[in-house]
């Protein structure tokens, strides 16, 4: 039913992340609260939470259900039970940020389908070409994500320039792959090239992206959602591009274990071997 069918063995506040980009606005707002002060949340009615979340209780309750709940008491309860987690203020620096990449990442497996991730394999693998679309902090899983797709053999091309993009776009035709990354899933440059992919000559356009309900999610016939990992006052959505570029690179394995990818593998090494210094240790 939700995401949080997936396992009691599962944290309830990755479970409840995961969970939100499936849900409406009012309901969204509900969780985000449990979320921001899962230690305040046991203490709160179920009028209280609404007021917080600035809806209405009926809504704080059909939020609760709809995550598999009976209702907000049966959340509260689940809550209380949650092992409270070490404050920001009392960790390092290194194990906070190494703690919230670790949340993403559970997080984003969570919210991914594998029945649309398996589409999106299948696509890239017999796609004639791919294009690569991406702009912002999403351009560097993009330019990442290209180099290895060449590895595994697929013609790749991913221009830095947005006007290039939408150039380039409306070259593919179909059984071509226009691959997109936006954390928003609204940056306008991505969309228009997306647009031209599909109106021009019908190419499958693959999102990957972090919310449910965005134009692109509406435009690509596969999304890849990841789930709102990033804190909403972030500039840098870096937790979410951990998940990006963990999916993309998923996909890159994906198409990598088709028949006759060991001997393309085998001749990659070779112009690895080949650029390094004579004599220099390691790979």
């Amino acid at each position: 039913m939700s995401s949080l069918d997936s396992g009691a063995s599962t944290p309830l506040l990755t479970r409840l992340r995961s969970a939100l980009p499936m849900l409406g606005p009012s309901e969204g707002r509900v969780v985000q609260a449990l979320i921001d002060a899962p230690d305040n949340s046991v203490e709160w009615s179920t009028a209280e939470l609404a007021a917080v979340a600035h809806t209405s209780p009926a809504t704080v309750i059909r939020a609760c259900q709809n995550l598999g709940f009976r209702g907000y008491q049966h959340l509260r309860l689940e809550l209380a039970r949650t092992p409270a987690r070490p404050s920001v203020e009392s960790r390092h620096m290194v194990s906070t940020i190494f703690a919230e990449a670790a949340d993403a990442i559970s997080v984003s497996q969570e919210s991914l389908s594998t029945a649309d991730f398996d589409r999106a394999a299948t696509a890239l693998s017999q796609a004639g070409r791919v294009l690569m679309v991406g702009t912002g902090f999403s351009s560097p899983p993009i330019q990442d994500a290209a180099l290895r797709f060449l590895t595994a053999g697929r013609p790749v091309d991913a221009p830095l320039d947005v006007q290039a993009q939408q150039f380039a776009a409306r070259l593919l035709k179909g059984g071509d792959v226009c691959l997109a990354v936006s954390y928003s899933g609204a940056n306008a440059n991505t969309l228009k090239a997306c647009s031209a992919a599909k109106d021009g000559g019908g190419a499958t356009v693959i999102a990957i992206t972090s919310f449910a309900r965005s134009p692109l999610t509406r435009l690509a016939d596969v999304s890849l959602v990841t789930g709102p990992v990033t804190r909403n006052h972030d500039v840098d959505p870096h937790l979410s591009r951990i998940s990006h570029g963990l999916v993309l690179h998923a996909l890159q394995r994906a198409v990598f274990a088709q028949p006759g990818a060991e001997s393309l593998m085998t001749s990659m090494r070779d112009v690895v071997a080949d650029s390094l210094t004579d004599g220099f240790p390691g790979t």
